[in-house]
Formats: C-alpha cells, structure tokens, sequence
C-alpha cells in the first residue's frame, strides 16, 4: 500500500522560498498523479496541484499559478512542491496525494477542466504545515 511522508514545511517571511517534499513508501510513483492540496484555518481544503508521472497534463489552481511548481523524481521515489512568491494567504497546511492512473486518462486532466475532486486520490500524506509571517 502506498504511503506518504510530507516534508518541508515551516516558517516563512513574505516574499520567500520554501519546497516541500512528498516521499512514497510501498511502490513507486510509476504511473502515480499527484496531487497537492492545502488547507487553511477555517477553509475547506483546496486542490492546487496536480502533476503525472505518465505525462505532461498538469493542473495548478490560480491562486498559484506562476508561483509554484510541481515536480517528480521518481528515482527518489519524491514529489516536490517549489513555492516562490510566498503570501501570508499561502499559510496553510500542505498535503500531497496519490492516485494510479497508468495508461488510463490522466486525472490531473480533470483538474483543468473543473472537475477534479478529493476523491479522485486514494492515498494521502499526513500534512505539513507552513506558515508566512513577517
């Protein structure tokens, strides 16, 4: 079964960097989408992220897009999340999340068309918490 483990999270001044990591344990993201989401105190949680590791079909929500960048080194075994351009409305806690889709459509697909949902992802990390403050 696949599991987890985000790291990377922490404390960070307006305007600055930070990468989250997404590591799997059980299989390999051969054939994975993943997908990153965040929830902020008192919000519902948001997908703002989606990247495959079959092809190049991704998703970054608005309120991100220019600012972060997913990525997948699969030798590794990692997902990372960059986040440059760091707002305090960026505080949250981060979650990454998992779903095999092989050959089958790319559910990062749906994302960009709207229709994309929580439960298009079986597997999920634990959370990682970030914060920007001056």
């Amino acid at each position: 079964q696949l599991q987890l483990v985000e790291s990377g999270g922490g404390l960070v001044e307006p305007g600055g960097s930070l990468t989250l990591s997404c590591t799997a344990s059980g299989v390999t993201f051969n054939g994975y989408a993943i997908g990153w989401f965040r929830q902020a105190p008192g919000n519902e949680r948001e997908g703002i992220s989606c990247i495959s590791a079959v092809d190049s079909g991704s998703f970054y929500s608005d309120s991100v897009k220019g600012r972060f960048t997913a990525s997948l080194d699969s030798a590794k075994n990692t997902a990372y999340l960059q986040m440059n351009s760091l707002k305090s409305e960026d505080t949250a806690v981060y979650y990454c999340a998992a779903q095999y889709h092989g050959h089958q459509l790319n559910i990062c697909r749906l994302w960009n068309l709207g229709a994309g949902e929580e439960d298009d992802f079986a597997s999920w990390g634990q959370g990682t918490r970030v914060t920007v403050s001056s």
